[in-house]
């Protein structure tokens, strides 16, 4: 079946809703970034520890891990579970 001209398909996505899914996207390509770089950081932590490393080494990585968690659940939060709200800062 086709449509006549000018009749919208009902899939078709308005330009708003193309933005908001390449919005998203980039967002979870962000999200993706720092889940590696967690996981990096975490094996680092793990190696620095077992070699008997610097403690300020240590701290430096304790610290950096609780910055990245923070930072990917807000990132979440202000964004795929933000719904139609408007974040204040």
């Amino acid at each position: 079946m086709s449509n006549p001209a000018g009749a919208g398909a009902p899939n078709e996505r308005s330009p708003q809703q193309v933005a908001h899914e390449n919005a998203l996207g980039e967002i979870s390509d962000v999200l993706l970034n720092l889940e590696h770089t967690t996981a990096r950081a975490k094996k680092a932590l793990i190696r620095v520890r077992k070699a008997g490393g610097d403690t300020n080494v240590e701290l430096a990585l304790v610290e950096a891990l609780d910055d990245l968690r923070r930072t990917h659940k807000r990132l979440m939060q202000d964004t795929y579970y933000a719904g139609d709200s408007v974040r204040l800062i």
